[in-house]
């Protein structure tokens, strides 16, 4: 059985570590090592997940056997009436195919939906096989964005999109 809970302040660690762990597997082949550590290290400090949180973002975490395994943000889009973002969601390597990451999505779509929501956005790099499931999940390639992350990075997603109704 898969539990979710709204993450606090005090689970902040807890998605570092799902993260970390995540990131290793998925994006080191795809960008490497160093943008790798460089994102983790500005996307995923403690200041920059509290900000987050304070801000309106909602963290759910997901629990298997007493375990977190998983975990997903998202927020409105400031400035858009009705539109949101799936910030993140990352399920750990060994907790893959239990339909953990189906589960988390269901959720946030119900909750955009509860919310008012008429549509919700992602990013997902261009070379991420992730960029299937979401198909699966219903969603649309709406664009192809390059983002200067700073440092000499760029994140080079699609930019999808899926209608809630």
């Amino acid at each position: 059985m898969i539990l979710l809970r709204k993450a606090t302040e005090q689970d902040i660690p807890v998605i570092q570590h799902i993260a970390a762990m995540t990131w290793e597997p998925t994006y080191v082949p795809i960008i490497g090592r160093e943008q790798v550590d460089y994102m983790l290290k500005t996307m995923y400090s403690k200041v920059t997940l509290l900000e987050q949180l304070q801000a309106g973002d909602e963290f759910l975490i997901a629990e298997m056997g007493s375990k977190d395994v998983a975990f997903a943000s998202y927020g409105r889009i400031p400035g858009k009436d009705g539109a949101y973002k799936l910030h993140k969601l990352y399920v750990l390597p060994t907790a893959h195919g239990k339909g953990i990451g189906k589960f988390l999505i269901n959720e946030v779509v119900n909750k955009v939906r509860r919310a008012g929501g008429h549509s919700l956005a992602l990013n997902v790099n261009r070379s991420n096989k992730a960029k299937d499931f979401y198909e699966k999940a219903g969603f649309k390639i709406k664009e192809t964005v390059d983002q200067d992350i700073g440092n000499g990075f760029y994140m080079n997603d699609y930019v999808m999109e899926l209608p809630i109704v």
